[in-house]
């Protein structure tokens, strides 16, 4: 069995953003030769998710309000978590959307469903964060 390990890095100049790194995981792939296997991508940082989804506006638009109408930015101060700090609201946003996906490999190609896509979610920004993509197979 083969192994791979490559680190992806974004730095989102807003607070908020949702990313579809698709692109860069196919790319991962071909760099790894390894055409059956798995992919775990996970976002590295504790405000940040990794998520499989439509790449859709319309949809990204009603996860960004339904996640504010969840854990709401604001009032800064209705968090206790917020001394010192104002982004308590990201650390809950990541658990929701989730950690990382798991994508099989078949015959060299992410193994999808239809119109499934990976997708990094930014929830504080403006600072750099790291995703991993780790690939296992033959």
């Amino acid at each position: 069995m083969k192994s791979f390990r490559k680190e992806l890095w974004f730095n989102v100049p807003t607070r908020r953003a949702f990313i579809n790194i698709t692109p860069q995981v196919e790319e991962c792939l071909r760099e790894s030769g390894i055409r059956e296997g798995l992919v775990l991508v996970n976002a590295m940082h504790i405000t940040a998710s990794v998520f499989i989804n439509d790449d859709e506006s319309g949809l990204h638009h009603d996860y960004e309000v339904w996640l504010e109408k969840l854990a709401p930015h604001e009032p800064v101060s209705g968090y206790r978590h917020n001394v010192g700090e104002d982004n308590a609201d990201a650390h809950m946003k990541r658990q929701v959307m989730g950690r990382e996906v798991i994508v099989a490999v078949t015959e060299g190609r992410l193994d999808f469903g239809t119109w499934e896509r990976i997708f990094y979610g930014e929830f504080d920004g403006r600072r750099r964060k790291r995703v991993l993509v780790k690939i296992i197979g033959e």
